[in-house]
């Protein structure tokens, strides 16, 4: 133990013993006023207040030890001084780097033609499609639909393994649907394109109910089911609600073209008339 740790051990002692004192004298107090005779209380009572005197001086002991108390015992007993150890300079090998290959550069190549991604626009209804408009009800502009699930099968309800990838060959395709305050007698329109490309639509008044499920199907579009990206897009009345896209791959079936029967006409050997023997008169006599 050093001389800090033993003067602060020191001081620590002084305040726990004030501490006992106090309690001490306070119970010495106490028991002294329970005491019958004048004589025996006094002196009991004035052993308790000594304990008070002694716990007073211990505070104020532990109170210059932890002030004064290290400085003091460094007059008494010098601390010597301790050899440092002196640090030897130790050489550090460095690391040689080792020559390494230079790669030639090569050739990039730069691509003749940057793929721009072009804005996709609002979905719009065509003014040829507006024209064919029958519905006189006023669509409500709160109709809501669902995004679109696309499949070759439609069970009446859902969309049969529903998928965005089609493989050729294809008969029909149906886009489902669920909706939502719909109004009947309203119009309503779907687009189907290809490549940006319009191929078929439909346009007539809602006969469905306010709200359920729906569809749309494409069975024949212009130029058959050819591979590419399409798009349908719905609106109620003018107003867009929902798009939807798929994939078709590989080109349709081609249609062989059956033989066709031709009929050689055979020209019907003609009779040729014989003519017919010619008589000749034989000659008369002569008288």
């Amino acid at each position: 133990m050093d001389i800090r740790a033993g003067v602060i051990a020191a001081a620590i002692l002084a305040a726990i013993g004030a501490f006992f004192s106090i309690r001490a004298g306070i119970r010495t107090i106490q028991s002294a006023r329970q005491l019958t005779f004048y004589r025996l209380r006094g002196e009991r009572m004035a052993s308790g207040w000594r304990l008070f005197g002694l716990a007073l001086g211990m505070f104020g002991l532990a109170a210059w030890l932890a002030f004064y108390g290290e400085p003091v015992a460094y007059q008494y007993f010098p601390p010597s001084s301790t050899p440092s150890l002196t640090p030897i300079a130790t050489m550090i090998p460095t690391t040689t780097l080792s020559p390494t290959i230079t790669l030639t550069p090569t050739a990039t190549d730069t691509p003749l033609a940057t793929d721009t991604p072009t804005a996709t626009s609002t979905p719009f209804l065509p003014i040829g499609i507006e024209a064919l408009f029958q519905s006189s009800v006023t669509p409500n502009p709160s109709a809501a639909f669902s995004p679109l699930e696309f499949s070759t099968q439609y069970d009446g309800v859902n969309a049969t393994d529903p998928r965005t990838v089609f493989s050729n060959p294809i008969k029909a395709i149906y886009g489902v649907f669920t909706y939502d305050q719909m109004l009947p007698g309203a119009q309503w329109t779907a687009l189907w394109f290809r490549n940006g490309e319009l191929i078929h639509y439909e346009t007539h008044p809602w006969d469905g109910a306010t709200g359920g499920y729906g569809y749309t199907d494409c069975s024949d579009p212009v130029g058959g089911w050819q591979a590419g990206t399409y798009e349908v897009q719905i609106f109620v009345g003018t107003d867009w609600k929902v798009v939807g896209r798929f994939i078709v791959n590989g080109d349709p079936p081609t249609l062989t073209p059956s033989k066709t029967p031709s009929y050689t006409i055979t020209p019907t050997p003609t009779r040729t008339l014989t003519p017919s023997p010619t008589r000749t008169r034989a000659a008369t006599s002569t008288p």
